[in-house]
């Protein structure tokens, strides 16, 4: 998968719906969010999607790419996502695996959005 149609396969994991997951996520994935219960199986962030409004938008930024071997790719980037006037923003990695020619499942996924510093208040 060349980079252009990393990014886009990513893109369309913060926008689609639940079907779009499902053909997307590989079952054993795991996730982990900013939110209980925090380490999610590919099945329940299916079931999660599915009851979360999708986000009309999605920037990715500062995006990089590994292939450490054929048919794995590993990707981290800076995401700001909006919808209805709500924007949210994490710091993000996905790990897909090749299955067959041009059919690819995410594994692997986690968000963690940006840390503010306690230690400047006084």
């Amino acid at each position: 998968m060349d980079d252009d149609r990393v990014w886009s396969f990513e893109k369309s994991l913060w926008t689609g719906g639940a079907d779009h997951y499902r053909a997307l996520v590989d079952e054993e994935c795991l996730m982990v969010l900013p939110q209980p219960p925090f380490v999610l199986s590919g099945s329940q962030a299916i079931e999660a999607v599915a009851d979360t409004p999708r986000w009309s938008e999605v920037e990715i930024a500062k995006g990089r790419i590994a292939r450490p071997q054929e048919g794995l790719i590993v990707i981290a980037y800076h995401a700001k996502a909006s919808r209805d006037g709500e924007t949210y923003e994490a710091h993000c990695t996905s790990t897909y695996r090749r299955l067959e020619h041009d059919k690819w499942r995410v594994v692997q996924h986690q968000q963690t959005p940006p840390l503010t510093s306690s230690a400047s208040k006084s």
